[in-house]
């Protein structure tokens, strides 16, 4: 069994973006998105014009604070070979109605995704008040070009 992490939220959160569940690396080094081929750092760095992307992770959390973004994942633990999510088993959700209860700032979700979306879909369904947007997967599985990638990433942005 695998768990995720905390979430990085705080009062000023008015985006979260929420992944499935933190891969290998991303376990092994304790950080979201740790893989070095994972887009998802370089995508936002690019988006919010601050490169380069800080090495130290806590920067890279203060960053997103800056910028009014929270980190979560849909699955609170789950049973799953390797990191790919068509391999998730016996999940368990984390408690996003008590987490938007403290946080009511928060009024975008962002997708890395479509399997964080089918998960969330399924036991939350959509809330009143949050615009969703379902965005490819920032993992190195998903073989769509960077520029593609961040193309599409940044409608969310606009």
């Amino acid at each position: 069994m695998i768990s995720s992490f905390t979430p990085f939220v705080s009062s000023n959160t008015e985006t979260l973006i929420l992944g499935t569940m933190p891969g290998i690396a991303s376990l092994e080094k304790q950080e979201y998105y740790a893989h070095p081929r994972n887009h998802f750092w370089k995508i936002i760095y690019t988006l919010f014009n601050n490169m380069p992307i800080s090495e130290d992770f806590n920067e890279k959390i203060k960053f997103l604070e800056l910028n009014r973004i929270g980190l979560w994942d849909v699955l609170q633990n789950c049973e799953r070979k390797g990191s790919l999510d068509i391999h998730i088993k016996k999940q368990t959700e984390n408690d996003f109605d008590t987490l938007f209860q403290k946080y009511p700032s928060i009024n975008k979700i962002i997708f890395n995704g479509k399997e964080s979306h089918k998960y969330f879909l399924k036991k939350f369904g959509q809330k009143e008040g949050i615009t969703y947007y379902v965005m490819p997967s920032t993992s190195p599985a998903n073989t769509m070009s960077f520029e593609n990638k961040l193309k599409i990433w940044s409608s969310c942005f606009l």
